[in-house]
């Protein structure tokens, strides 16, 4: 499962795995207050991207599509596949300092997470669907 939380909330047990997605570390949080499990910098948008968007709504879509470039970089792959892997065991948190979560890297990461997350589930549930066993079990007679 996928979730997400600003690094200025309090943490809390049901988060499960912590994960930073910024590039920058959020001002006025300290790494203890953070509770992090990591901190992945190679899945946030590049300085470049981010100082273009400036979280202006006008470029949102145009911001989504380069971003979406950028994540299919080597690095940014190996992360997002552990990150899934990670979902699929238990929560992963995705913690972010944005104010505009809608129209940010982690609406962007969430999104994509998700899919693959369902993606990996249908698969297996197609898979195990057509290596299951038929039934020897009549079926009952109308009383």
């Amino acid at each position: 499962m996928i979730a997400t939380k600003r690094v200025y909330e309090p943490s809390a047990p049901a988060d499960g795995y912590r994960v930073l997605i910024d590039r920058l570390w959020p001002r006025g949080v300290s790494k203890a207050k953070a509770h992090l499990d990591a901190w992945e910098k190679d899945v946030a948008p590049s300085d470049e991207l981010r100082k273009w968007y400036e979280h202006d709504p006008p470029k949102w879509p145009e911001f989504q599509k380069r971003y979406q470039r950028e994540l299919k970089a080597p690095a940014a792959k190996t992360v997002l596949e552990d990150l899934v892997r990670r979902a699929k065991r238990a929560r992963v948190t995705l913690v972010y300092s944005s104010h505009a979560a809608d129209i940010s890297d982690v609406a962007v990461l969430e999104k994509l997470l998700s899919r693959r997350l369902k993606g990996v589930k249908a698969a297996k549930s197609s898979t195990s669907a057509k290596t299951a066993k038929p039934s020897k079990r009549k079926h009952a007679s109308k009383v």
